[in-house]
């Protein structure tokens, strides 16, 4: 079996180099790239077709919320594991959302970093230990205030996609043939409804949740 392919998209030049000194002192892993911002990386998914992505959640073109969304939505079968300094529940629940195969803090262990990345490639999800109570309770509190308004209508599923694939209000009024204000109340109910409070949210959130009632 060949080695495992890993990108690492990081702004922080010290911050690849020394990821790439650890990494590659395991004879299973290859660092088959770099980039500091999430376009480059994408351009080097294309050409170097890496198995795993470690990316960082704040870069200077995104963040790794629509970083997933993005390489996930071209490239399926690429893990992503995003290795951050943040540890705020949103973030963590949004990341979730999104498709993120891995989420670790970036003062995790050599050899756990080394590990979760074994266990990634191999099919795993894994979380930083220390996130994991904000997800319980995140979940707890997701159970707590579900209720059947939280249904969408076909109409709200309908602007929901839309929404996700990057349409502005006015491209979204165009297509329905309603006024931009129209979908602003609708983009609005929305996002009370699914328990979110961005664009980005509510498209990882379709992305993960396409067969919702």
């Amino acid at each position: 079996m060949g080695k495992i392919k890993v990108l690492l998209i990081d702004d922080h030049s010290v911050v690849r180099e020394g990821l790439r000194l650890l990494l590659e002192l395991d004879e299973r892993l290859e660092v088959c790239g770099e980039a500091s911002t999430l376009n480059e990386g994408i351009q080097i998914i294309r050409e170097k077709e890496p198995d795993i992505v470690l990316l960082d959640f704040k870069l200077p073109d995104g963040d790794g919320i629509g970083g997933c969304i993005t390489i996930k939505n071209t490239f399926p079968n690429i893990k992503i594991i995003i290795l951050t300094a943040y540890a705020e529940d949103h973030l963590v629940m949004e990341a979730i959302r999104s498709g993120v195969d891995g989420y670790l803090l970036k003062n995790v262990e050599a050899d756990e970093l080394i590990k979760t990345i074994i266990s990634v490639y191999g099919g795993e999800s894994v979380l930083d230990s220390s996130v994991t109570d904000i997800i319980f309770s995140s979940i707890k509190k997701d159970k707590s205030t579900s209720t059947e308004d939280s249904i969408l209508s076909p109409k709200e599923k309908e602007i929901l996609e839309m929404l996700s694939l990057g349409k502005t209000n006015k491209e979204i009024a165009a297509k329905l043939s309603i006024s931009e204000k129209t979908v602003r109340n609708y983009v609005s109910n929305i996002f009370k409804k699914i328990n979110v409070s961005n664009r980005t949210e509510a498209a990882a959130y379709w992305i993960r949740n396409r067969d919702i009632k």
